[in-house]
């Protein structure tokens, strides 16, 4: 039933980069807007924590600071939630659902943490939530998941899904310098916030990939059960290593559906450099997906900023007014139909990139490869360089192993005289 609306109006809930980004583009496509949904679109109001504050490119009428003035507003259509965080933002989203909003918001915090609530909600009273810019900026990895691969059982997601730490390490590799060094680069572009912690430690990719991975396996997988280990450890060494093994190092988030559960991490990892992910650079993102009926697929763009971000909230925008007006709301339900448990990284199987700095004497290797041999890891490849006088360098490339395991191997080398330092410790692909 066609709904034939003149007029659709929408509320933007936070002013700031992505909010600032959308307002414009609204106003930069109103002449295209009723051809694209057969209706004109009108910003009706803008919600922000302060009035006092100057806010260049909106108009100070549509300005508020009063959610309920919002939320009693029977005709504003849609909201858009661009604030962030899990509050105020999770009870603005349920409330404007139970009001008979649409809602679309970017916010893979409370996605990845309270997904059930918030989904829930809009399938209980048959509006639409819709969330694609919440996961890699630009690039449309959502919809596709959601929509387009629904045909498919994806088995595998990997992807470099933060800019900051794809910008950093692609520094390191390209010039050689060191992690604090390309940090400090990455801040002085803008690249990196004042605190990077939430990027540089995994934490914002592991919150995407959990959204992706609920998704793709129709499974909940929340932030908690994601492993996470960031990229400060990582040594302009470590670098070099890999390039002389023919790899090029990525911080990854990866899920895979396996016949005993859902592994899904987020952890530096080698990769080969003829892999679609090896010459992703900069602040890009890109995502690699692995179905049985499509095969390998990546998608790759720029996965943050004022407009890439942008364009994802105005894409789910201008979808949500189509379904308004084909009368359509809700009619993609919450996709979390089986129970499929997570896996511990314990549980889980990898290669590993060793680097040891040893006591440079005779059958100080045939004692690492005891001990490795010892909890079940079979060595691939083994390089050994001076380092010094009296130390040599280990460098050690494993076959697939228990994580556990290999756990096991290196809490005994810390026990042992012979080793100096465990220098590093990469997954490979």
């Amino acid at each position: 039933m066609y709904n034939n609306k003149e007029n659709i109006n929408i509320a933007i809930l936070g002013a700031g980069t992505v909010g600032g980004g959308v307002y414009k583009l609204i106003e930069r496509m109103q002449p295209e807007m009723p051809d694209k949904i057969g209706a004109s679109l009108t910003v009706k109001k803008v919600l922000v924590r302060s009035l006092a504050k100057e806010r260049p490119g909106f108009d100070r009428n549509v300005l508020t600071d009063n959610w309920q003035e919002i939320l009693n507003d029977p005709d504003i259509d849609i909201v858009v939630e661009l604030m962030g965080g899990i509050e105020p933002a999770g009870t603005y989203i349920v409330e404007a659902l139970k009001a008979g909003k649409q809602v679309v918001t970017a916010n893979k915090d409370l996605l990845a943490e309270c997904d059930a609530l918030v989904l829930g909600t809009a399938e209980e009273y048959g509006r639409d939530l819709i969330f694609e810019a919440a996961v890699a900026g630009a690039i449309p990895i959502i919809r596709p998941l959601r929509q387009s691969m629904a045909g498919n059982n994806i088995t595998e997601i990997m992807g470099i899904v933060n800019g900051t730490t794809n910008y950093i390490l692609s520094k390191m590799s390209e010039t050689g310098m060191g992690y604090e060094e390309a940090l400090a680069q990455a801040t002085e572009l803008g690249y990196a916030e004042a605190d990077p912690t939430a990027d540089v430690e995994g934490y914002d990719a592991g919150r995407k990939v959990a959204i992706m991975s609920s998704i793709a396996f129709h499974s909940r997988v929340t932030f908690p059960q994601v492993y996470t280990e960031g990229i400060t450890k990582i040594t302009a060494e470590d670098i070099r290593y890999a390039k002389e093994f023919g790899y090029v190092i990525k911080l990854l988030g990866v899920a895979r559906l396996t016949d005993t559960g859902i592994e899904v991490k987020v952890h530096p990892m080698l990769i080969p450099k003829n892999h679609s992910l090896a010459a992703v650079s900069d602040a890009f993102n890109a995502v690699f997906l692995h179905g049985d009926a499509m095969d390998d697929i990546t998608l790759m763009g720029r996965g943050a900023g004022e407009f890439p971000t942008a364009s994802a909230v105005m894409g789910d925008i201008i979808d949500v007014c189509r379904n308004i007006q084909w009368g359509c709301c809700g009619r993609l339900s919450h996709e979390c139909y089986k129970d499929i448990s997570v896996k511990s990284i314990g549980e889980c199987s990898s290669k590993f990139f060793l680097r040891l700095i040893v006591e440079d004497r005779p059958g100080v290797l045939a004692n690492i490869a005891a001990v490795l041999g010892n909890n079940g890891v079979s060595i691939k490849k083994v390089v050994q360089n001076p380092k010094d006088d009296t130390s040599a360098e280990l460098v050690v490339i494993t076959d697939p192993v228990c994580e556990k395991n290999f756990s096991d191997a290196l809490s005994v080398f810390n026990g042992m005289s012979v080793v100096k330092k465990i220098a590093g410790v990469i997954r490979v692909y």
